[in-house]
């Protein structure tokens, strides 16, 4: 028996591409067996799942773009270099009226990632372990460094990407024998080793927990495996693989409207034009 799951990378603004992605998804009514993501891509995932589109194309588009989230403005609001509480406090809750509260309710065989500190490793939450205020979705999109730590029921959680950028592993883990993976980056995108300034901050934040920056070390590493991992399976027509066609100019963390909406709109063109492939995947054998 076949079982298709959809795998969300991260991406911070590029993320865009994301839910434009999954709003063609969304209007072409494709559902999954399973669905994981990591970052904003677990955001993305959660208003895809309650079926509200146009929040994510709002916090993508939009909210995103502030000029307060990230830098001085962000440095004197929250004192970190991106300011996630005004995204998931002014803007999600605020202006959206978020609550990820019909995702528990329906309960969907979907997790989402955030690095543990404490148990130095990514560990995986499903809609029972999440709460209505977005706090669990606030800490899988605190990077590392750039944000605060989000305490949560105990836990010290960072992004999840720290060790599983796209969480391929896990979606193969769960049984899926066929996975859509959206991910933001161009396919020329290289990844680098993490710089000496950003190890030695970490060293320096995460002085009581060395094993985040030793994982960090090798973040780049574990990214090229799961991408191998993902590309050997569109070989065996077991994974389809989405990512930007052409190269927009926002990066993780700054973008203006006019490119963040060009990214989205991207996202929805990419997948139209591969409709019939994107069907033909979805059919199941058996």
């Amino acid at each position: 028996m076949e079982r298709i799951g959809l795998v969300l990378e991260g991406g911070g603004v590029r993320g865009a591409y994301t839910a434009g992605c999954l709003a063609w998804l969304h209007d072409n009514n494709i559902h999954f067996d399973y669905s994981a993501g990591i970052s904003s891509g677990a955001v993305y995932l959660s208003c895809f799942l309650m079926g509200q589109p146009q929040i994510a194309k709002n916090m993508s588009t939009k909210y995103a773009c502030d000029p307060n989230m990230t830098g001085v403005g962000a440095m004197i609001h929250c004192g970190h270099y991106v300011d996630y509480e005004m995204i998931f406090e002014k803007y999600l809750r605020g202006v959206e009226h978020m609550s990820c509260q019909p995702l528990i309710d329906a309960n969907p065989d979907m997790e989402v990632g955030a690095y543990d500190l404490d148990l130095g490793k990514t560990v995986w939450f499903r809609p029972k372990d999440m709460d209505p205020e977005l706090v669990l979705l606030r800490a899988t999109c605190a990077l590392p460094v750039a944000a605060e730590t989000v305490e949560y029921k105990g836990r010290k959680l960072l992004d999840g990407g720290i060790t599983k950028m796209i969480p391929i592993e896990r979606a193969v883990e769960q049984g899926c024998t066929k996975v859509m993976v959206i991910t933001t980056k161009p396919a020329d995108f290289v990844r680098k080793p993490a710089s000496k300034f950003i190890r030695f901050m970490m060293k320096r934040i995460y002085k009581d927990y060395p094993k985040v920056e030793e994982d960090y070390q090798v973040r780049h590493i574990n990214y090229y495996k799961q991408m191998t991992m993902i590309k050997d399976m569109v070989a065996d027509n077991k994974a389809i693989l989405m990512y930007p066609s052409e190269t927009v100019k926002v990066n993780r963390f700054k973008g203006d409207e006019e490119k963040c909406l060009q990214l989205y709109n991207l996202g929805y063109a990419d997948m139209e034009k591969r409709k019939d492939e994107i069907l033909a995947f979805m059919k199941k054998e058996g």
